[in-house]
């Protein structure tokens, strides 16, 4: 990339960000040198562009004029990337993609096997996070594009891919695996292993319709760790059916007594502005 375009990417980045961490870690280069080619381009033109705090960065006045014109000469390279991109038919390219664990253990190998055989030269970058991450890094353009649950952010576009069932889950030789469906009730009353993190309380809202409240002794993000704690006896609960393929430990799965889901599906912020990798990617989604 042309030098003094990468110098105008930092200025629009750490302005989206709002400080030269986050822009760095966006554009993959050291704070330093973020801070370096702002004060490079501060320095070529003759004026301050931003202003320095602890608690961040804000444009100054000139840096709010000149703005709108470093976004338009960003975005003009974009597009000029993917027509490159278009024309070389795929021989290089990157896709960045915000993923969840059950999708990128259970999904995302298998879709990248199939895609490599057509397009054996894209690289990847996955992301891991929960649904309130991957929907910010979305919007935020750390990513490309993200599984999450739906529904997401009306801004995005959306494709459904797959209805994935709350299972409960019990161990082995807990009295509950008797009964074909397990009552909300009586997970209820039983110490609790909450998988979650993030403003989308997919398992909490199970009780709340119910007018219930968990005995949550232990929260997380980590599907396996939840697993090898009711393994252990230390409780209950609940998971996608998603997650619990070809899995190691002695647990029971069971439905509940009032079904429960959740809605898996693919976005991104503009099909049309996609790239092509990106494009082409989407055909090799797993639709149901």
């Amino acid at each position: 990339m042309d030098a003094n375009l990468l110098k105008y990417m930092a200025f629009v980045k750490t302005v989206e960000y709002g400080s030269f961490t986050r822009a760095a870690e966006m554009l993959h280069y050291s704070q330093s040198g973020i801070s370096r080619m702002i004060s490079d381009l501060e320095n070529e033109w003759h004026i301050s562009l931003l202003e320095r705090s602890r608690s961040g960065v804000r444009l100054t006045s000139d840096g709010m004029k000149l703005l709108p014109m470093a976004k338009s000469l960003c975005s003009e390279y974009q597009k000029l990337e993917m027509q490159v991109d278009e024309l070389n038919g795929l021989q290089s390219g990157l896709i960045r993609i915000g993923t969840f664990s059950s999708v990128a253990t259970h999904w995302l190998p298998q879709i990248i096997r199939e895609f490599q055989k057509s397009y054996p030269n894209i690289d990847y970058e996955l992301l891991l996070g929960d649904y309130t991450e991957i929907e910010e890094w979305i919007a935020e353009g750390r990513v490309d594009c993200g599984f999450l649950r739906l529904p997401t952010r009306p801004e995005f576009e959306t494709i459904f891919l797959e209805q994935d069932k709350l299972l409960a889950i019990l161990p082995e030789d807990h009295p509950l695996t008797k009964l074909d469906k397990i009552p909300i009730a009586a997970l209820s009353e039983e110490p609790f292993m909450l998988l979650e993190k993030g403003a989308k309380a997919e398992i909490s809202g199970i009780f709340e319709r119910a007018g219930l409240t968990p005995h949550v002794q232990f929260t997380t993000w980590d599907d396996y760790a939840v697993m090898s704690m009711v393994e252990n006896g230390l409780g209950v609960s609940i998971l996608p059916q998603l997650i619990l393929r070809r899995i190691p430990y002695r647990i029971v799965a069971k439905e509940l007594d009032v079904p429960a889901c959740r809605k898996i599906g693919f976005a991104l912020r503009n099909k049309k502005t996609a790239s092509v990798a990106v494009k082409r990617f989407l055909e090799y989604l797993p639709y149901r």
